[in-house]
């Protein structure tokens, strides 16, 4: 890794004072070395004109399924339980390592293309190590691990777990994977949910997370189905279940949170729990609308998430940003959810709800370089005079917007132009890959 020089750019750091400067931003290895109005460096291995264009922190997703990309479109127009049962648990059976790798390189590669420099996955029951690989490969910043289901009726042979084994593999995975590329890739406990997972299992990743200082990333409170499984039995709602297990608390990141009672949002708050609001998969499953506007209130630390391709359909931040921002007014007036909140919610709360607000988040000396580059001179986003950056980019921009990613100090994505994979072979596999699942589980569109 060398040099790079950034010219001439409007730059939204994200910093204390969210800062919004128009000048130069200097890459040195994997950090931000400086930004100033004007940086001149004879040492620089390559210098990006940025005139007219838009820096801004990589967004960072906190809930993603990348072995899901390639059932996107497959599963479409179904609520949680159904889509679960006779859709994706099938199709996640009847993976094998190729086709979860093809399906990572997928998820990542537009991930990548739209702006996102960090993600939280969690992956499916066998062949992580294959979505590991492919996350590496990709030049993303992840943390990721393995499902953990050992608990169903309803859950496929292929899907079924053996609680020891599950946790022996989860661990085997973690001391491969986890601190790898200097901590760009992390490892996370993903049992799947309450309803999927034995009290014994979870009480075993509790004192393992502890043990080895990861996060645990679980599903919880998405669905009303869901809730009443779970009440039916532990005796208890989802919330008040994990935090009497011991499992509540800042290494705990959470997708959905949409069904809460007032104990359970105090619970979250109390234990400094992070949240993942994905409001494109909650439409789409008819889950329902998470109460953020008095979450975030409350000091509850929100992110943003597009879940997986075949509950939204897409994993683009610009498109959760915008129905973060919408979907929320009705009910809480016009000024709920302002642009400045959920581009926060997408890039410096995302940060810190996977441990790494000194990290990355916002662009700072010292921080981590993850950015990307946006040509606004579009129809789309014009006039531009008199507009607020942020408003423009959370109401207006899309991610064909974004012209350059950068992970780490590495160029991952340069013009539109992917630098740590072969799209055009990834499509082609992608097609070959579902064409074989969809072959084995019988399912028909």
């Amino acid at each position: 890794m060398g040099k790079i020089l950034v010219k001439h750019a409007r730059i939204i750091t994200m910093n204390k004072n969210e800062d919004i400067l128009t000048g130069d931003l200097l890459i040195d290895g994997d950090r931000i070395a400086k930004i100033a109005p004007f940086i001149d460096d004879p040492t620089v291995d390559k210098v990006i004109d940025a005139t007219g264009k838009t820096v801004i922190p990589g967004f960072i997703q906190t809930h993603i399924h990348l072995c899901q990309a390639l059932f996107r479109g497959k599963a479409d127009d179904l609520e949680l339980m159904d889509w679960l049962r006779e859709r994706i648990w099938p199709l996640e059976a009847a993976h094998d390592k190729d086709s979860v790798y093809i399906s990572a390189m997928l998820g990542t590669g537009e991930l990548i293309a739209g702006g996102s420099t960090t993600i939280v996955d969690m992956e499916t029951v066998h062949h992580t190590n294959a979505a590991f690989e492919a996350i590496d490969k990709s030049g993303i910043r992840a943390l990721s691990g393995k499902v953990m289901m050992d608990k169903g009726a309803d859950v496929p042979a292929g899907l079924q777990e053996k609680t020891d084994a599950s946790i022996q593999e989860s661990v085997d995975l973690l001391e491969k994977w986890n601190g790898r590329d200097n901590g760009r890739i992390r490892y996370a406990f993903a049992p799947r949910f309450v309803i999927s997972c034995t009290e014994q299992l979870l009480v075993q990743v509790r004192d393992l997370a502890n043990h080895y200082g990861v996060f645990v990333h679980t599903h919880a409170s998405e669905n009303r189905g869901e809730i009443a499984i779970v009440e039916r039995d532990t005796g208890m709602r989802n919330i008040v279940y994990l935090d009497h297990i011991g499992l509540a608390g800042k290494h705990l990141i959470l997708a959905h949170c949409i069904w809460l009672t007032e104990e359970e949002k105090e619970i979250i708050r109390k234990r400094g729990v992070h949240v993942s609001h994905c409001p494109g998969s909650n439409l789409k499953l008819a889950s329902g609308i998470a109460a953020v506007p008095q979450m975030t209130g409350m000091g509850i630390n929100m992110g943003l998430g597009a879940d997986g391709a075949p509950c939204n359909n897409n994993l683009d931040m610009f498109n959760e940003m915008r129905l973060a921002a919408l979907i929320h007014k009705p009910a809480n007036g016009p000024t709920a959810m302002n642009a400045r909140q959920v581009f926060r919610m997408a890039t410096i709360d995302g940060a810190r709800a996977v441990g790494m607000e000194d990290q990355i988040g916002s662009l700072e000396p010292g921080k981590k370089a993850d950015l990307a580059i946006l040509n606004l001179n579009h129809f789309h986003c014009r006039p531009s005079f008199g507009t607020d950056p942020v408003s423009q980019i959370v109401y207006s921009a899309i991610s064909s917007d974004v012209e350059t990613t950068i992970i780490d100090g590495k160029m991952v994505m340069e013009n539109r132009q992917m630098k740590t994979m072969d799209k055009a072979l990834i499509l082609k596999e992608s097609e070959q890959a579902i064409d074989r699942l969809m072959k084995r589980t019988g399912i028909s569109i």
